[in-house]
């Protein structure tokens, strides 16, 4: 087949698709990316929208190397924007384009893909919408820059890695946001730089990393809510008596939570609600710590349902990491890996988005079940190699409605083996409690005082 008929049969296919990625990918979002790029001179050859999809395609295609996908990326571009300008020829020349795009025009993206999800979606659960937080790292090749200039690898002869942190809807698996940084016991800052992307009615479900007095009034200063898992680290204050009969019938109640250091600066107590979860025996028992007062608001059915649903997050790692092969970042600078990840994690966001978009139907209402990544992935990498046939051109948002995830009650565990060179992961211990004495209660009262 020659190169003209291909290109003829892949351009009402590749419209279907470029008709759903419009729908989270509006013109005014790609104005805000231009403006947010003319603060810088941009390339000459390169304009902003066949950038921006170049980028996205180059992570959902395959490929080896980045000189393999940028090829199968640009001829899909040129085809999806056959009467706009051609793009660049060579990965060298993307590459220098690609160090010249302004982060704020890819945050400017991210930001118009939110609102979208906000304005399609039905996201909220029994009022809420649960976000689930939590961090990963990816490796990225050994040169003498990134090793200066990156975290330093886990393993004594590893790779330098960046840190990602990311907001997860736990109802769906759909990525809302995310940070890049350094992460090395910096967890609470990357979700404190994630406070104003957060929506309203927002609870963050977190494990046991993200605790503590000043990340927690910094939610509540940010209109949003929290559900954190506690550890021995935490110390609360009670001014009932406590003692190991309390603590064995303890189930749902209210607490205080006032550390020493923020007594020493005369910051205001913070009235919180500890929930315990039973496990299979008292060491697995997971306390859960809130500041939704009213039980009515947040039920105990639904704290323990919406912290197993906190698993999602490692889902979604696992769909960025082996699903889209992004392991390990293959650019070699630091200006190009940032644009590395945050590209990829744009379009781990736009594929989730459409997969839940086309099972949710056109209303957007709430979703029984999730959509599979990898039959999205799939269903996007027909389009961009064009291998649907004449008589197989149904729309690509009917294709994706057959993208359900597997539903079916597991009889065993996945896990076969364990994993040579992973941690062993150690369950929290409970927090610490201490009663409340006289002179506490009369400085407690005396801070409550001053704060009314």
């Amino acid at each position: 087949m020659c190169a003209t008929t291909k290109k003829r049969r892949l351009r009402p296919i590749a419209k279907s698709f470029l008709d759903s990625l419009r729908e989270f990918l509006t013109p005014a979002i790609g104005k805000q990316a231009e403006q947010a790029r003319r603060a810088r001179r941009r390339s000459a050859r390169w304009a902003t929208q066949p950038l921006l999809l170049t980028l996205l395609v180059m992570t959902w295609c395959c490929g080896d190397t980045q000189a393999e996908r940028f090829e199968t990326a640009k001829g899909f571009a040129a085809v999806c924007l056959a009467k706009r300008r051609r793009p660049g020829r060579s990965v060298q020349g993307f590459q220098k384009a690609l160090a010249k795009l302004p982060m704020p025009a890819l945050r400017a993206v991210a930001a118009g893909v939110r609102r979208r999800l906000r304005n399609l979606l039905d996201l909220t659960s029994d009022g809420w919408i649960v976000l689930g937080c939590d961090g990963s790292t990816m490796d990225c090749p050994r040169v003498e820059e990134l090793e200066k200039r990156l975290d330093p690898p886990r393993q004594k002869r590893g790779a330098p890695v960046v840190w990602v942190t990311a907001l997860v809807h736990l109802g769906t698996g759909l990525l809302w946001s995310w940070h890049l940084g350094a992460g090395l016991n910096r967890e609470r800052s990357h979700l404190r730089a994630l406070l104003p992307t957060l929506p309203p009615a927002a609870l963050i479900v977190a494990d046991a990393g993200y605790n503590g007095y000043e990340l927690a009034q910094q939610i509540i200063a940010a209109g949003a809510s929290f559900l954190i898992r506690m550890s021995a680290k935490d110390m609360l204050y009670t001014e009932l008596p406590w003692d190991q009969t309390a603590l064995a019938t303890f189930r749902d109640g209210e607490m205080w939570c006032w550390p020493q250091e923020a007594r020493h600066h005369k910051l205001p107590p913070l009235r919180v609600r500890l929930l315990r979860l039973r496990g299979r025996c008292r060491r697995k028992d997971v306390w859960l710590l809130t500041n939704v007062l009213d039980a009515q608001q947040l039920t105990f059915e639904q704290a323990s349902r919406y912290y197993r649903w906190r698993w999602e997050n490692e889902g979604l790692f696992r769909t960025y990491k082996r699903t889209l092969a992004k392991v390990k970042l293959l650019s070699r600078t630091v200006c190009l890996i940032h644009r590395e990840a945050d590209a990829s994690l744009l379009a781990t966001q736009l594929l989730l988005a459409q997969g839940v978009r086309a099972v949710s139907g056109d209303r957007g209402r709430r979703l029984p079940r999730p959509c599979s990544p990898r039959r999205v992935l799939l269903a996007i990498r027909e389009v961009i190699l064009g291998r649907i046939g004449v008589r197989q051109r149904q729309a690509f948002r009917q294709r994706l409605t057959k993208a359900l995830r597997e539903q079916r009650q597991r009889t065993s565990s996945k896990v076969k083996r364990v994993w040579p060179r992973r941690v062993h992961y150690k369950t929290p211990k409970p927090p610490k409690f201490r009663e409340l004495d006289d002179e506490e209660k009369l400085l407690l009262d005396q801070m409550l005082r001053r704060v009314a």
